[in-house]
C-alpha cells in the first residue's frame, strides 16, 4: 500500500532527525514508565525485540528483565514462511546480525518458547495512533503472530512516533498500550 510507504519513510527521516542525547533521555522515560505497569510487574515471559537505531532503546530493559528475574524472549523470522517464533534470550552474546540489521537469536544457543507462556508482548513499530494501530516495518511478522495471542501487549513509541491515522487493514491488531515518554497512551489504559 503506497500510503504506508510513504507514511513509513517520513517517519523515518524524523526519527532520523533526534538527537543521541534525546533518544537516550527519551528511552530511559519509556523504560522507567513500563516498569511500573502492572503488565510488566506481572508477567514472568516477555517477548521484545532487540532495537536497532531510532528504534526505542530496549537493552536497558532486557538487562532489567535479566536482573528482575523474567524471561527474555527475542524473534526469529522465518522469511520463507513469514513466521516469527521467539526463543530465550539469556545473553547478547546469543544474538546475531541478519538482513535489515536486525539482531536476532542464535538457534542454537537458544530454546523456542511457546507462545501461550508469553506474557507480554512488547511489540515494535514505526508509527502508531492513540487507538494502539500500529504501522510495522512492513513484513507482517506480528500481524500474524499476534492473531491467535491472548496475552497483553505494549508498544514503546516516541512522541514523533504518533500520528492521527494509519491505513487500517482488517488483519491489523491493535496493542493494549502504548508507551511515550510523556506517560501511557491508548484504549485499555
Amino acid at each position: 500500500m503506497k500510503q504506508k510507504q510513504i507514511l513509513r519513510s517520513s517517519l523515518q527521516q524524523v526519527l532520523q532527525k533526534m538527537t543521541q542525547s534525546l533518544y537516550e533521555h527519551h528511552s530511559k522515560q519509556i523504560a522507567s514508565i513500563l516498569f511500573e505497569l502492572d503488565e510488566w510487574k506481572t508477567a514472568d515471559t516477555i517477548a521484545i525485540t532487540v532495537s536497532r537505531k531510532q528504534e526505542v532503546d530496549t537493552h536497558a530493559i532486557i538487562s532489567h528483565a535479566w536482573d528482575s528475574g523474567k524471561t527474555v524472549v527475542v524473534p526469529k523470522c522465518f522469511p520463507k514462511n513469514r513466521m516469527m517464533k521467539f526463543y530465550i534470550l539469556k545473553s547478547f552474546q546469543d544474538l546475531e546480525t541478519v538482513f535489515y540489521g536486525l539482531k536476532e537469536p542464535i538457534l542454537s544457543k537458544t530454546v523456542e518458547m511457546d507462545k501461550q507462556d508469553i506474557d507480554l508482548v512488547i511489540v515494535p513499530g514505526l508509527g502508531f495512533t492513540s487507538q494502539g494501530y500500529r504501522l510495522g516495518f512492513g513484513g507482517g511478522y506480528y500481524d500474524r503472530f499476534l492473531i491467535d495471542y491472548n496475552g497483553k501487549t505494549i508498544s514503546l513509541a516516541f512522541s514523533e512516533q504518533l500520528v492521527d491515522t494509519i491505513p487500517i487493514e482488517p488483519h491489523d491488531i491493535p496493542v493494549g498500550k502504548l508507551i511515550t515518554p510523556e506517560g501511557v497512551v491508548g484504549i485499555n489504559v
